[in-house]
């Protein structure tokens, strides 16, 4: 029924759906992500009011058409049922918008993924590292991070 409702309010803008022992996937088209997490956060019938999880992946070595994959964990309390929605974005334009609007939450796991991957969320209102130093360089969960990279020493702030 989740699936069904998304692809029938969104259409196009759903790339795929598939279902794996209970888990409902959505992969939409970044522009529509804003307007579908309302959807599912509003929509009587769904009342995903938990974001539960939010993160990326980096698709270098998976064989797939994109580079990262941002992907959103949602979860009604109410209802007791969850779903997954994907976007896919390139290499050359890993930008999508911010969930902070809807889910305060948002804040932190968009900044993980911005410092992790080097995801960007646009409208974030604090888009800034969150687990690595501001001096680091790059984002060590992208597959192409070289591991024996030398990062700026930083010393004591006086």
């Amino acid at each position: 029924m989740i699936l069904e409702k998304i692809k029938e309010k969104f259409g196009e803008a759903v790339l795929e759906t598939h279902s794996f022992r209970g888990d409902d996937t959505a992969i939409i088209v970044k522009e529509k992500i804003v307007e579908a997490a309302k959807f599912l956060k509003e929509d009587p019938e769904l009342d995903f009011n938990v974001l539960i999880d939010l993160t990326a992946v980096d698709c270098l070595k998976l064989d797939k058409p994109h580079r990262f994959e941002v992907v959103y964990h949602f979860f009604s309390v109410a209802k007791k049922h969850r779903v997954r929605l994907k976007v896919p974005l390139t290499e050359e334009d890993p930008v999508v918008d911010t969930l902070t609007g809807l889910w305060p939450i948002a804040n932190w796991f968009e900044r993980e993924a911005w410092d992790m991957f080097g995801v960007k969320f646009q409208g974030h209102p604090n888009l800034q590292r969150i687990l690595m130093y501001d001096e680091f360089q790059g984002h060590p969960l992208r597959k192409d991070y070289p591991v024996s990279k030398r990062q700026p020493l930083v010393g004591p702030q006086n």
